[in-house]
């Protein structure tokens, strides 16, 4: 197994990709703990059943306090903090439109979770991270919305480009502490936030999404988390600073 000893932390793990992140992680030997401002039960309950280590924590992103008893009780079930998965974020139930229509609102809350979130939840790891004298991997789950540059969701995009550059400044911070930091950016993945986001246009942006990627099919969550494993274990040891295009050769970086 490539994660045996290791911890990982994923945000976000409730439902969708944060699922299938966890259930990844776990199935390659990592003590997982699964992060969430709703109930994790249905991610906990098949890596529990498999035989894995998994432990939940209610987790709001935008909340220092949150984020630091999260990583606290990674730190003392499991001893130590060697992965962190920052994928917590507000995608399903944004309303798009033309960037001057969008809800003052909603792009605040955007900014709070997609950016500070992933601000705030690494900063409450890091301190453990440098203890143990290993290093570790963050990786942030940016998108392929933030270099396309999806129309009628300019806060979506934003943030996401945000992640990106977060994730260089950070990979040069962390070098010198063996702490690599990479971002994954997916095209559209076929999950129920995608669903929820595309709302009754979402048959015909599965087959527009398709038709324009080399390789011409829809995303799913178990093509994703493949670079995931990768980017969290030792394989992966020298690599940082990079994001990685997980969307069927739509766009090159």
């Amino acid at each position: 197994m490539q994660l045996e000893g290791k911890v990982a932390i994923v945000t976000g793990a409730a439902r969708g990709l944060g699922r299938a992140y966890a259930e990844a992680l776990a199935s390659e030997g990592a003590a997982v703990v699964v992060a969430d401002i709703n109930d994790c039960a249905e991610t906990v309950a098949p890596i529990e059943a498999a035989g894995g280590r998994v432990v939940a924590s209610v987790l709001d992103v935008s909340d220092s306090d949150s984020c630091a008893a999260m990583a606290a009780l990674a730190a003392q079930t499991f001893g130590r903090i060697d992965i962190l998965i920052n994928n917590a974020a507000l995608y399903a139930g944004l309303r798009g439109a033309r960037f001057e229509n969008l809800d003052e609102h909603q792009w605040d809350q955007v900014m709070q979770v997609n950016i500070k979130g992933t601000w705030l939840t690494t900063r409450a790891v890091v301190g453990c991270m440098r203890e143990s004298g290993d290093g570790g991997s963050i990786i942030n789950i940016a998108s392929l919305a933030a270099v396309f540059g999806l129309p009628y969701g300019l806060d979506y995009v934003a943030s996401k480009a945000a992640v990106i550059g977060m994730t260089r400044g950070m990979a040069r911070e962390l070098g010198p502490d063996h702490i690599r930091v990479n971002a994954v950016a997916p095209s559209a993945v076929m999950t129920e936030g995608t669903a929820e986001f595309f709302g009754e246009k979402f048959e015909k942006a599965k087959a527009v999404i398709a038709t324009n990627q080399l390789i011409p099919r829809n995303l799913e969550t178990a093509d994703l988390t493949g670079t995931i494993i990768y980017l969290a274990s030792d394989a992966s040891r020298f690599v940082t600073g990079q994001t990685h295009m997980v969307d069927g050769g739509s766009w090159f970086l």
